[in-house]
């Protein structure tokens, strides 16, 4: 029986519904291996090695006392001074008795009932506890007048079972407390000493001279219970969503969004910014904080980006963990995107070669003699206004109209996607459909704005993937794939925590590129963060690329879908990066700097902090305080970094502090994190650009002219048809996602600064349903990245021996 038993409690253990447990077992089964089963923070006996080592310590606050032992204290009153006996009362209960007895100031002896001292030990007790059946060569003329008998043993009278069953479930409602206790308390963390050295080595050298912390032990630290974490190896784990359930009156931290000027070659380095700031504001202010970031795509990785996990003295750890799979979520949208192309494909050559009785029969077989519609099919009936359940009933019509979806193969929007820089892909084409990266999928960005696993099943099967003939809407629910796409989405939804150099928590998310996509990390992960750090604490994401794309679109996307209020917008900024918007020379991937960028030159950082300027007004716009991040390099002077701060407070900042964390880690981010403390404070005007009930084109307008500073918009006749289409099959109500250049506020690249007087060209209009946008392709935007001439993998390389990764920057 003890196998059996011990695997129950396992199971119990493991559910996140079970609160406490408590053991009620005949007495040869109370071995330790049972009691140390059940998990401490489970244990209402509190009769495991931990509560026990806690309770004999003195650490009352996290330790529960075994119910008999509560039972016996209640009973007895003023022990201070007096003899208490305990006959008969071994193991973990005589143990805990000793310790709150002692406690109250009571002289505590034991003794066993064969103990020849028994008589004389008897004689001298003003209390005697009995902790199992007296036998009958014991007279109770050994115990002097007066003295009170406690029986706890396991054949008590109804009357004190009862008294020991109420305080069984007193202790269950203190371990409730205790799991309250634990939601509202500031974080217990260790953080994790940096060894700086200068000059800094490579990113890849500083991960790996770090020892993270155990991903159990950070997970702990933070508030979280088993129950709730999954490890995946030493250094990451999933984190389930039932947590929101457990937190859900936790009032959320601040919101704090890093976003950045208009990018060059040169970087800005926002990664590296939301990584220091919450490095500083945990490890150096001791606030509660947590970094929420993308994932990156491999494609990049082995191209033309090396690491993306931030970068010198802030970054996440390890490193190559971060880059390379992480936990699988990259390739769990891969594999679910691309069956929904190979269910579109089938259904086309089934529809096209066969009756419609014979694609009823395959679509509706007689299995084991019995024929019956499957749930996704008949939710298909009752779209299609058909109320029979019976297979066996429909009329010939109704046949046609459930089997043929019809597909008009010109109108396939679904492409075909791998995480992989392929250029050679965009030009193979599959029936209709060609290829994008993975991250571009509408998983993705599904992934990042869902809420809950029954709000992804919906937005999976709102997918729109082509038209019929006669031009309605076909989606993946038509296609009876919603299903099987959430079951290989099912761990992908958990968001993966990791920490960064110094110990602090970070959430690994999404990864949706932010030219193509939203370009943020999900919905799911600020939520769980922003309940975890608490009132007081503060949740840091970031949004891809400039602030007129990745940021306008956290706020007019991302924000709607989770009706979260940012707090703050920390804008990201470089003296060589302002001085290439003020009209510096070119810059080629590895070539030497020009002096420009390696020298003062106060006129290019006063030219170029034009774009600054503008970004910071883009930021007005939405009515939330920003505070101006000037990522430091070695070869900017003092008076550059004077100037931009200047400008930047002249132009509305709240403030503009210089950050050495590349450098110095989060202590070199400590002005900056005291700056966005300061203005979380400020009164929030948030709001959000446009209206969802404007029309599309007028939508895109809005964007065009507040944000990019275009004189106006000129759409192509592509465009301006699938306008109309979209408005015709009600999906006009829907927030914008401009896929635009990420290199220029403009459609063209090669303009930097402000540039002003263009009409923006939107050459076609797409419509991701699921995740609940409009997407405009401006100009001539690519979907799958190439490699270029010398990729990163170049300098990739495994140690056979070591295992170690080299080469990730």
């Amino acid at each position: 029986h003890l196998s059996v038993i011990i695997n129950e409690i396992m199971r119990l253990n493991e559910d996140p519904n079970v609160q406490g447990l408590a053991l009620d077992l005949p007495e040869s089964l109370y071995s330790s291996k049972v009691l140390n089963a059940v998990k401490p923070e489970k244990d209402v006996d509190g009769l495991s090695d931990v509560n026990l080592g806690r309770l004999v310590r003195g650490d009352a606050y996290d330790c529960l006392v075994p119910p008999t032992v509560c039972a016996v204290m209640e009973l007895l009153e003023d022990l201070g001074g007096k003899n208490v006996l305990l006959v008969g009362a071994s193991g973990t209960v005589g143990a805990a008795l000793q310790c709150m007895l002692q406690r109250e100031g009571a002289t505590t002896l034991s003794c066993r009932w064969k103990a020849p001292e028994l008589q004389t030990k008897l004689n001298h007790a003003d209390v005697v506890i009995v902790g199992s059946t007296k036998p009958d060569d014991v007279p109770v003329s050994w115990i002097k007048p007066g003295t009170t008998i406690i029986s706890c043993s396991r054949d008590l009278v109804s009357g004190k079972r009862l008294l020991q069953l109420t305080l069984h479930f007193q202790n269950v409602v203190e371990s409730e407390r205790w799991i309250q206790s634990q939601q509202y308390r500031k974080w217990d963390l260790r953080c994790l000493k940096l060894q700086l050295l200068s000059p800094v080595p490579s990113d890849i050298e500083i991960s790996r001279a770090q020892s993270p912390k155990a991903v159990d032990v950070l997970a702990k630290e933070i508030g979280l219970l088993t129950d709730e974490v999954e490890i995946y190896g030493q250094t990451k784990a999933k984190v389930r969503l039932s947590l929101l359930e457990r937190l859900k009156d936790q009032p959320d931290g601040k919101y704090v969004l890093v976003a950045g000027i208009t990018p060059t070659p040169l970087g800005e380095g926002k990664s590296t910014v939301t990584i220091g700031l919450v490095q500083a504001l945990t490890a150096h202010l001791n606030i509660n904080s947590f970094a929420c970031l993308r994932q990156p795509s491999q494609g990049p990785t082995f191209g033309v980006k090396g690491g993306a996990a931030g970068g010198g003295y802030a970054q996440v750890i390890p490193m190559e963990e971060f880059n390379l799979h992480l936990t699988g979520d990259i390739h769990a949208i891969t594999a679910a995107n691309n069956l929904l192309a190979a269910a579109i494909d089938a259904r086309i050559l089934h529809e096209n070669t066969q009756s419609d009785k014979a694609l009823y029969n395959r679509l509706v077989p007689v299995v084991n003699g019995v024929r019956g519609f499957s749930a996704i099919q008949l939710a298909r009936l009752r779209r299609l206004g058909i109320s029979k359940t019976d297979p066996g009933t429909l009329t010939e019509e109704e046949i046609n109209k459930f089997a043929r979806l019809d597909i008009d193969p010109s109108t396939i929007t679904w492409q075909r996607v791998v995480d992989t820089n392929d250029r050679f892909l965009r030009k193979i084409t599959v029936g209709q459909a060609q290829f994008d990266i993975a991250v571009a999928s509408e998983i993705m960005a599904i992934l990042a704005l869902t809420t809950s696993l029954q709000d992804m099943k919906e937005r999976l099967g709102k997918m729109v993937v082509a038209n019929d003939k006669k031009g309605e809407p076909i989606t993946a629910e038509d296609l009876g794939v919603t299903g099987a796409l959430a079951v290989l989405m099912k761990d992908a939804i958990k968001p993966t925590l990791m920490q960064t150099l110094e110990g602090t928590p970070v959430f690994v998310h999404a990864g949706p590129f932010a030219n193509i996509a939203h370009g943020n990390s999900s919905v799911l992960a600020d939520k769980i963060a922003l309940k975890l750090v608490g009132e007081k604490g503060f949740v840091v994401t970031e949004a891809g690329f400039g602030a007129d794309i990745g940021m306008e679109k956290f706020f007019n996307i991302k924000c709607r879908a989770s009706g979260l209020v940012p707090s703050v917008v920390v804008l990201v900024a470089t003296v060589r990066a302002l001085k290439m918007h003020g009209g510096g020379p070119n810059v080629t991937a590895g070539a030497p700097l020009k002096k420009e960028y390696t020298e003062e030159n106060l006129q290019l950082v006063a030219d170029g902090c034009c774009n600054l300027q503008k970004q910071i007004q883009i930021t007005q716009l939405f009515g939330v305080p920003v505070v101006v991040a000037l990522n430091v390099f070695k070869t900017d002077s003092p008076a550059e970094i004077d100037l931009v701060c200047k400008i930047a407070k002249q132009s509305g900042a709240f403030d503009a502090v210089p950050c050495n964390h590349w450098s110095a880690g989060g202590r070199g981010a400590v002005k900056l994190a005291q700056a966005v403390e300061r203005a979380a404070n400020q009164k929030n005007n948030f709001k959000y650009l446009y209206s969802l009930e404007l029309p599309i084109v007028e939508k895109i307008r809005i964007i065009a002219q507040k944000v990019y500073g275009a004189q106006d918009i000129e759409l192509s006749p592509t465009a301006q048809s699938q306008v109309d289409r979209y408005t015709r099959q009600g999906f006009g109500n829907l927030p914008i996602c401009m896929a635009k250049t990420h290199l220029s506020l403009s459609h063209q690249p090669e303009r930097k600064g402000v540039p002003t007087g263009f009409i923006l060209p939107i050459s076609d209009v797409r419509a991701s349903i699921g995740a609940g946008f409009i997407y405009p392709l401006v100009g001539t935007m690519s979907t799958m990245p190439g490699l270029p001439t010398r990729p990163c993998f170049y300098d990739i390389d495994l140690d056979p021996i070591t295992e170690q990764v080299k080469g990730l920057f």
